[in-house]
């Protein structure tokens, strides 16, 4: 790990089409996934296999890709109900979304900020940002579309106005456009990297570094699909800097910036330099303290408006499981 430091980066302006995949990492459209077939996996019928695989996409869905022709599996087509053999080579290719439409729904939000052009929520942990094929309701989008009138529509129909995400299971600020060249300009602004994004997170052991920089590539695990890892192979750079704030017992909180934002980036990153976060479900450790999700928190975002230029920054408080874990460790 390297003291911390920043790269300069390219300001040349951003195009409609990369506006569109400007969202943070996640299943996108025209995605190509492939696996493996572990012998845990073997005899196991395709549908169930790439649905577990996947997150927020039903059953249904999966079933409906492979009826159509967008799964191979050992490059032929396939039936649902097929069942797999160890060491088959299982792709989909994820189409473009069919028209649907996702309801307003009447859904508690804590707005941080509004005006015409943005406006930034406090997400509470557990709620999913934005529908995916087959799950077109209870989410932030949901909430979003009741709230305002007019969304972006640079992210299509299943993502109106969000310009980034963060995990179900993380809590804290997000930002959306509520017009296109509000999008145009806050997507730049995170390819650019030029977003304050800060994080409180608690993690398992005592960090020995009180400062650094994790610069690490992410992609998929070949060995689990459900999550991601450092790899060099078919991997994307990834960049989190940290700061230890304090260190209680046997755990550190630690404050983190983000450089990319690529799925799960803090989650994998803490893992691999040996301490995962307190609570989560993928990348943690099974004993110690339990939450329902993993105690991250997007505590600190700040970015220029797109129509005055003016930087704001927001800040919310950690959320009260965060800090009734914290109260319990220093008491003790």
């Amino acid at each position: 790990m390297s003291n911390l430091h920043k790269e300069e980066h390219n300001n040349e302006n951003t195009s409609i089409e990369e506006m569109q995949m400007n969202v943070d990492d996640e299943l996108t459209n025209d995605e190509r996934m492939e696996w493996t077939v572990s012998s845990e996996h073997k005899k196991e019928r395709i549908d169930k296999y790439i649905t577990e695989s996947i997150d927020n996409v039903s059953r249904s869905q999966v079933q409906l890709w492979i009826s159509e022709g967008h799964v191979t599996v050992n490059s032929g087509v396939v039936k649902a109900n097929a069942k797999l053999a160890e060491g088959d080579l299982v792709v989909l290719q994820i189409p473009e979304p069919k028209a649907v439409e996702i309801i307003p729904e009447d859904i508690p939000l804590e707005v941080v900020y509004e005006d015409s052009d943005v406006i930034v929520i406090n997400k509470p942990r557990g709620l999913v940002v934005h529908p995916a094929p087959g799950h077109t309701s209870g989410t932030l989008v949901n909430a979003l579309m009741h709230h305002c009138k007019d969304l972006s529509g640079i992210n299509g129909e299943l993502r109106p106005g969000i310009v980034h995400r963060i995990d179900k299971d993380t809590s804290g600020l997000l930002m959306a456009a509520k017009n296109d060249r509000a999008h145009a300009s806050l997507a730049a602004q995170l390819k650019d990297h030029s977003v304050n994004r800060r994080y409180i997170a608690l993690a398992h052991g005592h960090l020995s570094h009180d400062q650094g920089t994790i610069d690490a590539p992410i992609g998929r695990d070949t060995n689990d699909r459900k999550m991601f890892t450092v790899t060099e192979r078919n991997s994307k750079h990834a960049v989190t800097h940290f700061n230890v704030t304090e260190r209680i017992n046997d755990y550190t909180l630690l404050e983190l910036k983000l450089e990319t934002g690529r799925t799960h980036q803090i989650r994998v990153h803490l893992k691999f330099i040996g301490h995962p976060l307190v609570g989560d479900p993928l990348y943690g450790r099974n004993k110690g303290i339990k939450m329902q999700g993993q105690a991250l928190h997007a505590a600190i975002l700040g970015f220029v408006h797109p129509t005055t230029g003016e930087y704001l920054e927001f800040s919310a408080p950690l959320p009260q499981d965060m800090e009734d874990v914290l109260a319990s460790l220093r008491s003790r």
